[in-house]
């Protein structure tokens, strides 16, 4: 089903390609084919034609990891990514371009795409599975996801089913787990009869985007696959750098503007400078926006209504733009754009001692925002530090330009939205 999908959604959005391209030559030419109005409008199309090909395909890699679904903000980012190949073409190659062709073309693209998906998503579609194991968190969690139909629960010492399982589903086997003899050899059975099977860890990490932090052992589970990311680690350094550059001039136009706000406002520093712990567990000077009253410098969880925040620090919490002034810690190499979230020292010295395998969220570079971030949002408790190191070290383990493209995405939505702000 989940490859079904899949197929299914690419191939709508190559044909509303197509078609959107068709309307497009028509509303600008009056002929469905340019190039017959117009000899010259070939490198236009190519470009176009090629930028959405290259926009699927990234977007299509960037849920790689997980369980593909149709989204929305895929849609739009496919168009994005077309729209900026084409335009690096027009700007380079100084080709004929028409600007009515081009936002015709993309204006169509995305409405068809963005259909498609909406009908496609009222047939929600679930993987049906069986699971071997006792783990009662990694239980609920997967019955959670919603795209896990979880049939039964088997003890893995227990006894075999009466009836064999409903054709398609997968046997999701606990590897921790000692089966008995009933129990192997109905795992073996399944095995035979060609039921697709795989671990537990392998379809909660699928299904809920965490990590399954009860079966690691030592730790070495995360530093063997992150070392297979060396080379992207480096150039992800010289891809963050680029894009700070690029971004400069708004952001410095943005950043004198909340500056002089925060001025205005009250009293005190327009920067706030703290101490945070990056990777492999350095310290290093965070810079942030001043948001709160001056005096109040205790290490302690953000509360949703905290009376320490100012009036304009409440509104640039809310867009998260308080934390503008990170960029400057990106060129210094302090942060990424895309990594777990930085921790003040007097809280990492305390879950390192209460939180197993805490450390390891920094074996990579913190970040402005993180697969935490997105998928859970801000936590103001130990227990809540627990589900977000899951989902931390998630991240650590699989580590990709196009996790960081679905990151960067999702950020979009979780600014717009205020998910999580505090």
């Amino acid at each position: 089903m989940a490859r079904r999908i899949t197929t299914a959604t690419v191939t709508l959005d190559l044909a509303a390609l197509l078609v959107a391209q068709v309307v497009a030559s028509w509303a600008t030419f009056r002929t469905p084919l340019p190039w017959s109005f117009r000899r010259d409008s070939m490198t236009m199309v190519a470009a176009l034609t090629i930028g959405g090909l290259v926009g699927v395909y990234v977007s299509r890699r960037s849920a790689a990891n997980g369980v593909f679904r149709p989204s929305y903000g895929r849609a739009v980012s496919s168009v994005a990514v077309a729209l900026g190949l084409t335009a690096v073409v027009i700007l380079f190659g100084r080709p004929y371009w028409s600007r009515n062709y081009i936002a015709v073309a993309a204006a169509t693209w995305l409405g068809l795409s963005l259909a498609h998906r909406w009908v496609q998503r009222r047939r929600p579609w679930a993987e049906s599975m069986v699971l071997v194991t006792t783990q009662k968190v990694l239980i609920d969690h997967l019955k959670g996801s919603p795209h896990a139909n979880v049939l039964e629960v088997l003890d893995p010492s227990g006894t075999m089913p009466e009836r064999p399982l409903p054709p398609g589903t997968t046997l999701a086997v606990d590897l921790r787990a000692v089966l008995s003899d009933q129990m192997a050899r109905f795992v073996s059975s399944c095995n035979l009869a060609g039921y697709p099977m795989e671990s537990l860890i392998n379809a909660y990490e699928k299904h809920t985007g965490r990590l399954a932090i009860v079966h690691l052992y030592e730790g070495w589970e995360l530093t063997v696959p992150l070392s297979g990311h060396i080379p992207y680690v480096r150039l992800k350094r010289v891809i963050d750098t680029f894009l700070v550059l690029l971004m400069a001039p708004l952001a410095l136009l943005l950043g004198g503007l909340f500056a002089l706000a925060i001025r205005l406002d009250s009293s005190g520093p327009v920067i706030f400078r703290q101490f945070r712990i990056g990777l492999e567990g350095r310290p290093f000077t965070l810079y942030k926006f001043r948001t709160m009253r001056p005096g109040d410098t205790e290490p302690r969880f953000a509360r949703r209504d905290d009376d320490r925040l100012t009036r304009v620090g409440r509104l640039l919490r809310r867009i998260r733009l308080d934390e503008l002034p990170q960029l400057w810690n990106v060129l210094k190499g302090d942060l990424a754009l895309v990594g777990p979230r930085p921790e003040q020292g007097p809280f990492v010295d305390r879950f390192s001692e209460t939180i197993p395998f805490y450390t390891h969220r920094h074996l990579v570079r913190p970040g402005l925002t993180g697969w935490a971030q997105v998928n859970f949002g801000y936590a103001d408790s130990e227990a809540d530090t627990v589900e977000k190191l899951s989902y931390d070290l998630y991240y650590v383990k699989h580590l990709s330009p196009w996790l960081d493209l679905e990151i960067l995405g999702r950020s979009v939505w979780t600014v717009l939205s205020g998910f999580g702000a505090r």
